[in-house]
């Protein structure tokens, strides 16, 4: 794997940490600015509504100057976002900071990803997208709760200079030594949105919202659900979400690797074993060891289908997949919300803090079913029925390396 993947890694993992790391801390920030728990928490909606509308905006704002410039632009403002967040005298300043700051997620993540695809031959690419990607499940591994530690000891300001620095370090990594990526020729907003017309690059979208949002429908309660039902203490709960972070790291890995190989085959496995986990987790979770070990599980699984999701909206967006790749990426986000709003309801009702698995099973169990209906699509207009049923884009199935600069377009395997 290129050297430059490193650089982007980097960049994953500052943006990984500011992401998550705020979860920990919201009691300090909530008690320094006065203001309720609750209300903290818009640091954490805030965040997630600025990547599903900074996405689309941003990598369309990048249209005119090259994908390198443009990852160095990124980096820039997410530097920016958290040094105003770490200096912020007010809390309406600390959210405007974290959302500055968001809205170079989803642009950095999907224009990143097809920067690192198209430093490898076709064959590795959703490898080279699953490395890039580590860096965001290190950062729940090692980022995050270093964050939390430094924030609690030293004051949670100092967390987000921390994250502010690590920008800086991604930022000149990128500048060093990812490649000079010119802008594709021919390549322009109008073909970038026609991409959405393609009804499997919005099928593969839909799999992104409700099979990671199966994830989140379990973790975004797993500490009540792991103190109050499992019986952890509550000094236990950082080493579990190292335990989940290393699930992740596992799963991005094995889901990067197999995705090359069998993409589709790789979905139908990782979704229908993650709603199987998820269900189980209504029982596991009345015992530690049992829950511990489902939790790695739910991790892993989650974040297998990451790389090959990615590249499924790679392949099909064609010769136009930049936009695609980052809305993609605010489709984790929107996932993210959705999966906590409707495991709230479910713990609201008082149907218990396990009730939120049976969410996340039946979201995930949804993905599996439009990763079917998708591939059948697929295999019917491959063996003559109606393309209109795969692509309705028009300008037809341009590729992928038109936009992707390497040596040819990529397989599409299923």
């Amino acid at each position: 794997m290129p050297l430059a993947l490193l650089a982007l890694a980097i960049g994953a993992f500052g943006i990984g940490t500011t992401e998550f790391v705020i979860m920990g801390l919201l009691p300090e920030v909530a008690s320094e600015y006065g203001v309720t728990i609750p209300t903290a928490g818009h640091l954490v909606s805030g965040y997630a509504l600025g990547v599903v509308l900074g996405a689309p905006i941003m990598t369309i704002l990048g249209t005119r100057v090259s994908r390198k410039r443009m990852l160095m632009l990124l980096m820039g403002l997410f530097i920016a976002g958290n040094v105003v967040s770490a200096l912020a005298p007010t809390f309406g300043l600390m959210l405007t900071g974290r959302v500055v700051a968001s809205l170079a997620h989803g642009a950095f993540f999907g224009i990143g990803s097809v920067v690192a695809a198209g430093l490898v031959a076709p064959h590795k690419r959703a490898g080279a997208i699953a490395m890039m990607f580590t860096g965001l499940t290190l950062a729940n591994v090692v980022g995050v709760p270093l964050g939390t530690y430094v924030g609690q000891n030293t004051g949670w300001r100092a967390t987000f200079l921390l994250v502010a620095g690590l920008g800086v370090v991604g930022l000149a990594g990128v500048a060093k030594l990812v490649p000079e990526q010119p802008r594709p020729k021919g390549v322009r907003i109008r073909h970038e949105v026609a991409a959405f017309r393609n009804v499997q690059v919005l099928l593969a979208m839909g799999m992104t919202v409700l099979g990671f949002g199966g994830v989140f429908a379990a973790i975004t309660y797993i500490t009540p659900m792991m103190t109050r039902t499992a019986g952890f203490a509550d000094s236990s709960v950082t080493w579990l979400l190292v335990l989940l972070g290393l699930g992740m790291v596992v799963g991005n890995l094995v889901g990067g690797r197999y995705a090359d190989r069998h993409l589709m085959p790789m979905l139908y496995v990782s979704l229908g074993a993650l709603s199987v986990v998820l269900a189980l987790f209504t029982l596991t979770a009345h015992d530690k060891i049992a829950a511990a070990v489902t939790l790695f599980l739910i991790g892993a699984l989650g974040f297998a289908t990451v790389p090959p999701l990615q590249k499924r909206v790679l392949d099909q967006a064609s010769g136009a997949p930049t936009l695609a790749s980052a809305v993609n990426i605010g489709a984790f986000n929107l996932g993210n919300a959705l999966a906590a709003w409707l495991g709230g309801l479910v713990i609201g009702a008082g149907l218990g803090y396990t009730a939120p698995n049976w969410v996340g099973a039946a979201l995930a169990a949804s993905a599996l079913l439009l990763a079917v209906v998708s591939h059948t699509l697929e295999r019917r207009a491959a063996h003559g029925g109606d393309g209109a049923a795969t692509d309705l884009t028009g300008p037809g199935a341009a590729a992928l390396a038109a936009s992707v600069p390497t040596a040819s377009a990529p397989t599409r395997r299923s």
